[in-house]
């Protein structure tokens, strides 16, 4: 079920598909017609960890994915806090390690999500403790590691690449399996 704004936030009045010149022109967005408020739809920032410990990248199942299916540890980025802050507080929320240094490698396009995701490396401490939200985990030496085509894989893809190692990505058909939960035989 995808949630859908329907009603105004000040007023309780039903949205509608009103146009008004903004900035770059005439727009149309969903509108009060009788307050005035605008619901702008912008992205919500995602953070993304690439999680390593002791020279090993850690990649978890979220509990609502296929048993085939592995990546890295995200989550929402909380009113307050830096996303470093929001990137270490995710991993130990879920992973119960303790991030001992954070880097920035970059930011990428969630568009069917409309999520923006900042990925960070962290280097990372402790004992692995997953949190309910997550089944499993699996520990990946650098060049074992495949990459997904979409936003937190393709920043997987540029820090592999910033480690001297050529990513390497699932096929079309392969990626499509992982996600169905399929296994594929060699």
């Amino acid at each position: 079920m995808r949630y859908e704004v329907r009603y105004c936030s000040h007023c309780a009045t039903e949205l509608q598909w009103l146009s008004q010149v903004e900035d770059s022109g005439d727009v149309t967005r969903l509108r009060c017609p009788v307050c005035g408020f605008t619901h702008w739809n912008n992205p919500t920032p995602v953070l993304a960890a690439i999680v390593e410990i002791d020279g090993k990248v850690l990649l978890a199942r979220n509990a609502a994915w296929p048993e085939t299916m592995f990546a890295l540890i995200t989550g929402f980025m909380e009113a307050g806090e830096s996303p470093q802050q929001g990137v270490a507080r995710e991993v130990k929320e879920e992973t119960n390690l303790d991030v001992q240094s954070c880097t920035l490698v970059g930011a990428y396009e969630f568009l069917r999500m409309n999520q923006v995701i900042i990925a960070y490396h962290v280097q990372a401490t402790g004992q692995v403790r997953l949190s309910p939200e997550l089944l499993d985990y699996r520990m990946y030496d650098l060049d074992q590691l495949r990459c997904w085509p979409a936003g937190t894989g393709y920043a997987l893809a540029d820090w592999l690449r910033s480690r001297g190692h050529e990513p390497v990505f699932f096929t079309e058909e392969e990626n499509a399996a992982r996600r169905a939960g399929v296994v594929l035989k060699s």
